[in-house]
């Protein structure tokens, strides 16, 4: 099942981010789950959340993933939304 993953990142907490941005990104490419995956941009073109298409057997696996995730085990973010997803396009 695709699973849209949206997490929005603590206000003031880019300094967060770039410090797990390389162990982030390592796990992304590590995970078979990953379809797709790229930063929220503010106004002024910073990095403030993130949007990952997982493809995954269940919920609890998507759940699973997002636990190992070195941004939310450095507490980057203030809120994740885990949404199952249909692709229409693309």
């Amino acid at each position: 099942m695709l699973v849209a993953l949206m997490a929005y990142d603590k206000k003031g907490a880019l300094d967060v981010r770039k410090a797990n941005r390389d162990a982030h990104v390592a796990y992304l490419k590590s995970s078979d789950a990953v379809v797709q995956a790229g930063p929220f941009l503010d106004e002024a073109g910073d990095m403030c959340g993130s949007l990952i298409v997982l493809d995954v057997p269940d919920m609890d696996a998507a759940n699973q993933w997002v636990a190992g995730d070195p941004y939310g085990q450095a507490g980057l973010f203030r809120e994740v939304t885990l949404m199952p997803w249909n692709k229409v396009i693309g």
